[in-house]
């Protein structure tokens, strides 16, 4: 029983049933005004249900009275930018009208009727009911009285619900806006990844290096050794927060362009940072740095950057070549190391994973793994 009345206890119930009066509010004033054209409204909600601005409205009324408080209620409340969202507007219109109709009738006459069979069992024979105006007097009428309470109860709820789903239908957004919707998404998603990479190549690159550097600072037991490894912590420690600034900026201002990210052009950085660690890095760069396309060269530095990290965390301070060269169309990064005895790689963490990654977002691909006793990570980008 509780269950079956707690309908009437949820605030939904009531909306719902303020939804389905608003456009009776409307008729009841034209049939006032001429009831013997009672089509009139029906007829004037075609044009009208084919204004774009008029789906905002429908669907903000929708969200607010059928479906209170729910995250995602499958309404849409943008403006109707096709002829078939604009039909389907002119549809809902119709049918909600249609549905009030009966609520409105049910509202008003159902609890008259109680009234009135009340009124028969106390030995008042209305003669304005026509169901009752030939009826007997009789106690018996008052058993009857709740039963239009009890079709008030199923209309008024039964009604919501089928309206509720209609508008989900009818108001739902179209394949258009699901899609954007979609990318929407997925532009969040791929937004959050890089967060994530970036936080990871720019945070372990620092810490990495700061762990090098004082492990070989305390086994060197020199002074001025110990005083460059400092030095070195402390530059690297600075870049690392001035990333992390700038990471956490993008998370403040969504709109904030990423053009202050670190490019190839800052790439000595890198490898005076990998030298301060006591790696012998052996750089070859050709081709105009400069001219490379932003995306591709803040990419290509954080790969460079991974792949620094991962050398100085897996072989330590051994001897690195690294190759940057700029062709007709073409960015190829290649960072060789050779394995210390008894190491087999770098192995298969998160850092090669967000190499391969950066590169096939931008087009290109990436190769890490043992070749001719050296462990190389090659990627190619595509400039375009």
């Amino acid at each position: 029983m509780a269950r079956l009345l707690r309908p009437l206890l949820r605030g939904t119930t009531y909306t719902r049933l303020l939804h389905l009066w608003v456009p009776m509010l409307v008729v009841s004033v034209w049939l006032y005004v001429d009831m013997s054209r009672w089509w009139v409204p029906a007829a004037v909600l075609v044009p009208v249900g084919l204004v774009p601005a008029v789906r905002i409205g429908e669907g903000v009324q929708a969200r607010l009275l059928l479906t209170p408080g729910e995250q995602d209620p499958g309404i849409a409340v943008g403006p109707a930018t096709t002829w078939r969202d604009r039909l389907r507007t002119v549809l809902w219109l119709e049918v909600r009208m249609a549905l009030g109709v009966p609520v409105a009738f049910a509202c008003v006459w159902l609890p008259i009727l109680t009234h009135q069979l009340v009124e028969t069992a106390r030995g008042r024979v209305p003669d304005d009911v026509p169901v009752l105006s030939q009826a007997q007097p009789h106690w018996a009428y008052a058993l009857l009285a709740p039963v239009p309470l009890i079709a008030l109860y199923g209309v008024v709820v039964g009604l919501g619900e089928v309206v509720t789903a209609v508008a989900r239908r009818l108001l739902g957004p179209s394949a258009a806006e699901r899609l954007e919707a979609l990318e929407a998404r997925t532009e969040q998603l791929l937004e959050r990844n890089r967060i994530a990479r970036e936080l990871h190549d720019s945070i372990g690159h620092a810490l990495t290096v700061a762990v090098v550097q004082a492990g070989a600072a305390r086994a060197a037991g020199d002074p001025e050794f110990t005083g460059r490894a400092l030095a070195a912590i402390e530059d690297t420690g600075r870049a690392a927060l001035e990333d992390l600034e700038r990471v956490l900026a993008v998370l403040r201002e969504a709109e904030r362009p990423v053009s202050s990210r670190p490019t190839l052009a800052e790439a000595d950085r890198l490898l005076e940072s990998a030298r301060g660690s006591g790696a012998k890095v052996d750089a070859d760069v050709s081709g105009p740095l400069e001219s490379i396309p932003g995306p591709v060269s803040r990419e290509g530095y954080r790969i460079l950057q991974e792949a620094l990290t991962n050398v100085l965390r897996h072989a330590g301070a051994v001897p690195v070549r690294v190759r940057v060269e700029v062709t007709d169309g073409m960015l190829a990064l290649e960072v060789r190391n050779p394995l210390p005895a008894g190491v087999s790689g770098p192995g298969r963490g998160s850092g090669l994973r967000g190499i391969r990654e950066r590169a096939a977002l931008l087009g290109g691909g990436a190769r890490t793994g043992p070749d001719a006793g050296d462990w190389q990570v090659r990627a190619e980008l595509p400039l375009s």
